[in-house]
C-alpha cells in the first residue's frame, strides 16, 4: 500500500517541489492550497487559517484514503508590504502570524489527533510523521518584515511542542528550515540575494531550489531519523553556520 502524504501550500514554489518529489518517491500525494481548482490529480482547497477548511481537508483525506502517513505543513505567506518594525501594521501582523503560526499549530493539532486514531486501527505499515516548514527567519532578524520572522519562530516552537507531546505515541515531528530558495516568493528580491550570495552570504554559493528542501523532508519522512524527533534540518546552503 502506498503511503499518503499531505502537503499544504503546494500550488507552487517550495510546496509544489516537496509534493512533486514525494510523488516521485511513490507517495500518494494530496496537494492543497487556497485556490479553488488545480490541475493536480488529487487536490483539496484549504486555507489553513480557517477551522472549517482544515476540517474539510481532514474529511476529504479520511473519506478517500482512511489514513495519513505524512503531514507536511508548508503553507505560509510573506508580508504584502515590507515595513520597518516601527511602522508594521496590526493588520499585517495578524494576517502573517494567523496563517503561518496559528494555522500550522491547528493543522498539527487536528491531524495529530487523526493520526492517533489511525494508530488505534492497526493499519498496515502505519508510522505517521509530521514535518513543519519553518525558515532561517526563525532565528534571523529582518527588521523590514518582523511579523514574518516572529511567525516562523512560532513554527519552530510549534514543532518542539508537538514533538514533545506526540513522543508517547511515537509520532515524530521534524522541522525543515529553508534558506534562500528560488521561488515566486523570492522573485522580488532576486537581485539583492544574487549579490549577497556571490559575496559569500552562504558557504554554498548558489540559490537553493525547492528540491533541496524536498530532500530534507524526504529524509525526515524516511524513518531513519525517528528517534531524533524534534530535529531541525537546515536547507540553507550553510547559512546557519556561525562564521568568522
Amino acid at each position: 500500500m502506498q503511503k499518503v502524504a499531505l502537503v499544504t501550500g503546494s500550488a507552487q514554489g517550495i510546496g509544489q517541489g516537496i509534493a512533486d518529489y514525494l510523488k516521485e518517491k511513490e507517495y500518494t500525494v494530496v496537494y492543497s492550497d487556497v485556490h479553488e481548482k488545480s490541475d493536480k490529480e488529487i487536490y483539496c482547497k484549504c486555507d489553513i487559517s480557517k477551522d472549517g477548511d482544515r476540517r474539510a481537508l481532514l474529511k476529504f483525506i479520511d473519506k478517500k484514503f482512511g489514513r495519513l502517513d505524512l503531514l507536511v505543513n508548508n503553507a505560509g505567506v510573506a508580508c504584502k508590504v515590507r515595513l520597518d518594525i516601527l511602522e508594521t501594521t496590526e493588520e499585517s501582523f495578524d494576517r502573517v502570524v494567523g496563517i503561518n503560526t496559528k494555522g500550522t499549530f491547528f493543522m498539527c493539532q487536528l491531524f495529530a489527533n487523526y493520526m492517533i486514531s489511525c494508530l488505534n486501527k492497526n493499519l498496515e505499515d502505519y508510522s505517521p510523521r509530521i514535518v513543519n516548514i519553518a525558515s532561517n527567519s526563525s532565528y534571523t532578524s529582518s527588521v523590514s518584515r518582523g511579523e514574518y520572522c516572529i511567525s516562523k519562530a512560532g513554527v519552530s516552537m510549534v514543532t518542539k511542542l508537538f514533538a514533545d507531546r506526540l513522543g508517547e505515541y511515537e509520532i515524530p515531528v521534524f522541522e525543515v528550515r529553508p534558506g534562500i530558495i528560488k521561488t515566486p516568493m523570492t522573485d522580488c528580491v532576486s537581485q539583492k540575494y544574487d549579490k549577497l550570495i556571490s559575496e559569500g552570504l552562504t558557504p554554498t554559493k548558489r540559490w537553493g531550489l525547492p528540491e533541496d528542501v524536498a530532500k530534507c523532508v524526504y529524509a525526515a519522512a524516511s524513518g531513519l531519523l525517528d528517534f531524533g524527533t524534534g530535529t531541525v534540518l537546515n536547507a540553507d546552503g550553510g547559512f546557519h553556520i556561525r562564521r568568522l
